[in-house]
């Protein structure tokens, strides 16, 4: 059974969504190293080596994570599969090193962008191997560069209690053919964008109207696997 890496403030509907596609949900403990508003965010920790369901988690050292910046961000990138986004110069060597083989593995070579913002996962949206969603204006420039296609979007619009306000990348996880959203993606001023740009990719968006987008720290899938390092089962 596939599993679904998921802080366990995540709301209920989305929990609900992911039971009832097959999910295991693995609640990610409290990471008593990184500040408490982010402590059950599991991209702090783990980062998927890839776009699709079948690409392999990379599961983080805790003890390498504190409670500054930049000792939180090591393992925060985005990794596409094709592209390896992060401030390389605080990337943990074993993590871009798994991402590598990873890419060999595929017989893929990887790409390595360095953009200034340290928490590069929190705010990118990953849509497919080429493409991706920020409002962060290094990420897009960076990005850009390197030959990806990158919708920028107005920062903010996204909660995340005890920081004025939260990331889109953090709300989301992309689930087989659909990005899937923490809240109500319809409420965001770029919504239509934001929709149409995941759409022209053959994607559909999943978001829920109950309650409004809330940075959750990545909805992670990871393939058949034992047990859930960190995270607890539910």
């Amino acid at each position: 059974m596939k599993k679904i890496h998921l802080s366990p403030l995540a709301g209920m509907p989305l929990i609900e969504y992911l039971k009832q596609k097959g999910f295991e949900i693995c609640f990610t403990q409290a990471l008593a190293s990184v500040a408490e508003p982010v402590a059950h965010h599991p991209d702090l920790l783990l980062c998927k080596l890839g776009i699709d369901d079948k690409a392999p988690v990379f599961h983080g050292d805790v003890s390498r994570l504190g409670p500054a910046y930049p000792a939180d961000i090591p393992y925060n990138a985005c990794c596409t599969g094709r592209y390896f986004i992060h401030n390389l110069k605080y990337t943990a060597s074993e993590l871009l090193a798994a991402s590598k083989q990873a890419a060999q593995h595929r017989k893929k070579p990887l790409l390595c962008v360095s953009v200034p913002q340290g928490y590069t996962k929190c705010n990118i949206v990953c849509v497919d191997e080429e493409s991706i969603i920020t409002s962060d204006a290094g990420i897009e420039k960076a990005c850009s560069s390197a030959g990806m296609s990158v919708l920028k979007i107005r920062p903010g619009q996204v909660l995340l209690p005890g920081y004025a306000y939260g990331f889109l990348g953090g709300t989301s996880g992309r689930i087989g053919d659909k990005i899937v959203f923490n809240g109500d993606l319809s409420a965001h001023p770029d919504f239509n964008v934001i929709s149409a740009f995941i759409e022209s990719r053959g994607l559909s968006c999943v978001y829920f109207k109950d309650y409004p987008l809330t940075d959750i720290g990545s909805i992670i899938v990871e393939p058949d696997s034992d047990g859930c390092s960190v995270t607890s089962d539910f």
